[in-house]
């Protein structure tokens, strides 16, 4: 169990004073200059040593994409772009970071800023996250007045940073789509290459990070990258904020080591699965664009990286969906199915066809008014889709829908079967009742 003196967000529940003073007091802004002082070479190589992977859902290693941006500045200025959009359904945890303890993701920002050159860092804000703004603006504000950013700052290395809040656009968490907003123009995924590190905000040089990721690296730097590296399985190091939610007695937000198993993290810190561990159902280990896992899995998989991909789902955002047995697994995936249908940005065929097709095929399934033929011709339409969009949508879409036809079939054939079992049911034709 991660002890307290390990956990790097000492202020989750705010409890304490979420600004500037308090914050130091938690140990932010402390020795930030001795850092700078050791050069961008030196903090990225830190990063990379201490094994921190993105904590907005793909898992790329943070260090590593800070060193694609170029050595040198030349006639383009370089961004970095923090992404606090955070509108994957079940995810909860950077919020609480710019409410909390936003003074620990500031300072994130000027020192993943000065690794990578850039003078300037602007932070996409999620359109409905009002409180966490305004919050998040205070501390900047602190910051500021207290010369510890700004032009001539008591750190040496120029720096502004600005909030852009969006307008609730679920596809703006995808980064180059958030970069066309931050322009100014329509919220749709950009072609890759060039990539952001080439041709981002503006066509300059940028890195897109989660707020996350960005947090957390002044107290590695701090405690040194074999700290970190301390917590977790190889490839899978350090803490990380699990949002858990849905059927368990006591939901919550936790900063656990990496790598704990999922039982461990519901029983410790949620006080179990509602009714019991035996009335366990699925859980969507990452957010609602992972493929769910039936309890058998359940029972001993590890909360990381490479052992949820080992069983074909992922941590994603490690935002922990739990359902018990009360719950309708068709019923529950139809709705996810609808979120994405409801928020592609209809730039790709397969995506904006596709996503509204699953859609309504699940909602005839949820009744049982569909053929058994379906369910496979359901798999190769989430099969097409998957991998064949610019962005990721595509594949969010298409993966809870897999899940469900791999773990819960039976659960759609059941249906199917007590439908057709009914006093006056007359067979429809598939394609005539859609």
């Amino acid at each position: 169990m991660l002890q307290d003196k390990d956990r790097i967000f000492q202020n989750l529940y705010g409890l304490q004073d979420p600004f500037l003073e308090g914050a130091k007091k938690r140990g932010a802004w402390n020795a930030t200059k001795q850092m700078l002082d050791q050069g961008p070479e030196w903090i990225i190589d830190q990063v990379k040593e201490s094994g921190l992977r993105g904590r907005g859902g793909a898992g790329f290693s943070t260090g590593l994409k800070w060193s694609f941006m170029p050595k040198e500045v030349k006639d383009r200025p370089h961004y970095l772009v923090v992404n606090a959009d955070e509108s994957e359904p079940g995810t909860c945890k950077d919020r609480e970071i710019m409410r909390h303890d936003p003074h620990l993701f500031i300072e994130g920002c000027l020192v993943a800023s000065f690794a990578m050159k850039a003078h300037a860092c602007y932070i996409y804000i999620r359109g409905e996250y009002i409180h966490e703004r305004e919050q998040l603006q205070k501390a900047i504000d602190e910051a500021y007045a207290a010369n510890l950013v700004g032009k001539d700052n008591i750190h040496g290395w120029p720096f502004d940073i600005y909030i852009h809040h969006g307008a609730g656009a679920y596809i703006c968490g995808e980064e180059t789509a958030l970069l066309e907003s931050l322009e100014g123009k329509k919220g749709q995924p950009r072609l890759k290459p060039p990539f952001p590190a080439g041709a981002g905000l503006y066509g300059c040089p940028t890195t897109v990070n989660n707020v996350e990721s960005i947090a957390v690296v002044p107290t590695i730097l701090r405690r040194g990258a074999d700290w970190f590296k301390g917590f977790g399985r190889p490839n899978n190091h350090g803490t990380k904020l699990f949002c858990i939610s849905g059927h368990v007695n006591k939901p919550c937000n936790v900063e656990e080591e990496m790598s704990i198993p999922l039982k461990t993290l519901l029983e410790r810190h949620c006080g179990g699965v509602r009714g019991g561990w035996d009335n366990l159902k699925a859980v969507i280990p990452g957010g609602s664009s992972v493929r769910c896992l039936p309890k058998d899995i359940c029972d001993d998989v590890l909360m990381d990286f490479d052992a949820l991909r080992e069983h074909q789902s992922g941590l994603g955002t490690a935002a922990v969906i739990v359902m018990d047995k009360s719950t309708d697994m068709v019923k529950a995936i139809a709705r996810i199915a609808y979120f994405y249908k409801h928020e592609s940005c209809g730039q790709c065929t397969p995506c904006r066809e596709g996503t509204g097709w699953m859609w309504r095929v699940l909602t005839r399934m949820e009744r049982g008014e569909a053929e058994m033929s379906e369910i496979d011709k359901l798999l190769d339409v989430a099969g097409q889709i998957e991998g064949h969009t610019i962005c990721a949508l595509g594949d969010a879409a298409a993966w809870p829908v897999q899940g469900l036809i791999q773990h819960f079939r039976h659960e759609i054939e059941e249906k199917i079967t007590n439908y057709r079992r009914a006093p006056g049911h007359v067979a429809v034709p598939y394609m005539a009742a859609e």
